[in-house]
């Protein structure tokens, strides 16, 4: 064999300019077909009606999933019960609190005619309406104000349960009186009372009560006058109970 011979079969036939652009055809064509497939979808896009709801909820989830580390505002629970709602003032027993508001009404001049009452239920602390108010009124004198700071100061630390009930006697009001019925009257001077206590430093709420004349038949027999007087007492009312527990 021949030298020029084999250098001929040791090296590749070169391919023709023709042949290799024919080979290359096919890839022009698919270009094409791809192009004209991504104008027709584009074109679908722009004809279509994108809903807002549906778009913004894939952008809120590919924000959670792109930020990971996205804070959360957590709302603080708040308990049933708390230190504020669990605590509360105990009640102090009636018979202790009897003694001690009779050795403490001794010091105060103006309701040294004041009568306590340790009922089954309850406590009763009978106030003289006179020694308090003007006929007729329901303002407390100067002298009462001074006298029922003083008296406030021995129920403003209790957590019994406390209310306070006006009475008159069967006297009508008289004509152009401030009220125009007992049953104001007495309500009036109920409020004074529960308001004075308030001051004095009590610090629950205070139901007050009207009864008018209503109950002054249930008073003992007494001289007319005695009886008419104590008709036209204020009583305060001091439950067993602290505020708030159910009897």
């Amino acid at each position: 064999m021949r030298r020029s011979q084999i250098l001929q079969d040791e090296w590749p036939v070169a391919i023709a300019p023709e042949e290799a652009a024919a080979e290359r055809a096919w890839l022009m064509t698919f270009t094409d077909l791809v192009s004209l497939m991504l104008t027709f979808f584009v074109l679908l896009f722009s004809m279509s009606n994108v809903k807002v709801g549906d778009w913004q909820n894939i952008i809120d989830s590919l924000s959670r999933t792109l930020r990971p580390t996205l804070e959360k505002v957590v709302k603080a629970q708040t308990a049933t019960f708390n230190i504020g709602t669990i605590y509360r003032r105990q009640a102090i027993d009636l018979n202790y609190l009897t003694s001690v508001i009779e050795e403490g009404i001794k010091d105060i001049e103006l309701l040294t005619d004041t009568q306590v009452m340790l009922l089954e239920d309850r406590l009763v602390i009978a106030l003289p309406g006179d020694l308090l108010f003007q006929p007729g009124r329901a303002q407390m004198t100067e002298r009462a104000r001074e006298a029922m700071f003083v008296f406030g100061g021995l129920l403003g630390n209790i957590g019994n349960e406390i209310g306070v009930n006006g009475h008159t006697d069967p006297t009508p009001s008289p004509q152009g009186s401030e009220y125009t019925s007992n049953w104001e009257l007495s309500t009036g001077r109920a409020a004074a009372v529960a308001n004075a206590l308030r001051r004095a430093g009590y610090k629950d709420d205070i139901i007050a009560f009207g009864y008018a004349e209503s109950r002054f038949s249930q008073l003992p027999e007494a001289p007319k006058a005695e009886r008419r007087a104590l008709g036209r007492r204020v009583d305060i009312v001091v439950m067993p109970t602290a505020v708030g527990v159910s009897r």
